[in-house]
């Protein structure tokens, strides 16, 4: 199956409505050091593409429940280098579109701004992921990825054309880009609705990979994750009192500024939007927009 059921692991954390998701290529070229699809995906940073895909999302759609959306993606970015030649992402977008379906597109490339005419058509909303505003930061975290000046500028211009458009403050990490205020406030700025953000919830490999790039700052958080806070499933967590503290300064910071905000997989009551995912926002037209920051 291509397109399939959100929440492979059923995590008892997990409170995102019923949707599907669609995973255009395998794997992922932006190689963020926190990220957790090592843990499944054979070859995890070297982005492919999936053979015959266009042709079995055709077919799936044909038996799938349109009143539920579907994301685009989970598990590797819909936008990321190779999409720019390939087109696979836009041409599921089309797909989608015929079929009548709410979409939420999930990246952290600039390149969706191409498909912003496309996605104004449909009932979509895109979430682009922004961990910090520190430009070295942000190459040291995620040295695949566009800066975040482009992401900002991209989530801009979509919310310009009338698109829905969240940001994903994830994973936060203390003593790395725990900070999160002047970023909420920029994206007030630029028409952002919804923000969800977490904490860094490592494996073992993405705990390699991070300890490789952020020593100092592993050294200091080891004793947190592995000996004062917990094991869920294949993850560790943080304390649940650090979170708290974390993660209740940006939602702070999103009242501040009338964002709605939410957190994934935490099992904190700190959500103030109908959806913890920003899939509410599928409900919205572009005369809704300015409407929803405000409210």
């Amino acid at each position: 199956m291509i397109i399939s059921l959100f929440d492979p692991w059923r995590s008892s954390l997990c409170t995102c409505p019923k949707k599907y998701s669609l995973n255009p290529y395998t794997g992922c070229a932006h190689a963020c050091v926190y990220c957790y699809i090592t843990s499944y995906i054979p070859r995890a940073f070297e982005a492919r593409l999936k053979r015959n895909l266009l042709k079995q999302v055709k077919r799936e759609l044909l038996k799938l429940d349109p009143r539920f959306p579907v994301t685009i993606a989970n598990s590797s970015d819909p936008y990321q280098p190779l999409e720019r030649d390939y087109k696979q992402t836009r041409s599921c977008l089309k797909l989608l579109k015929e079929r009548g379906f709410r979409v939420q597109v999930v990246t952290k490339g600039d390149l969706v701004v191409r498909d912003a005419s496309l996605l104004a058509e449909m009932h979509a909303a895109v979430a682009v992921t922004v961990t910090t505003l520190h430009e070295g930061t942000a190459a040291q975290l995620e040295p695949g990825a566009p800066s975040p000046e482009r992401r900002l500028r991209a989530l801009q211009e979509l919310a310009e054309r009338g698109i829905p458009v969240a940001c994903r403050i994830d994973p936060l990490i203390p003593g790395v880009n725990d900070s999160a205020g002047e970023l909420v406030r920029e994206l007030a700025h630029i028409g952002v609705c919804h923000v969800v953000s977490s904490t860094f919830k490592p494996r073992p490999d993405s705990w390699r990979r991070f300890a490789e790039a952020f020593p100092e700052a592993a050294e200091k958080l080891r004793e947190l994750y592995f000996r004062r806070g917990s094991r869920v499933q294949n993850s560790y967590y943080l304390p649940r009192e650090v979170r708290l503290e974390l993660l209740r300064r940006v939602r702070d910071a999103c009242r501040r500024y009338g964002i709605s905000f939410a957190t994934c997989r935490e099992g904190l009551k700190l959500n103030t939007a109908p959806s913890c995912d920003g899939t509410h926002l599928l409900r919205l037209h572009a005369g809704d927009v300015e409407h929803a920051q405000g409210s």
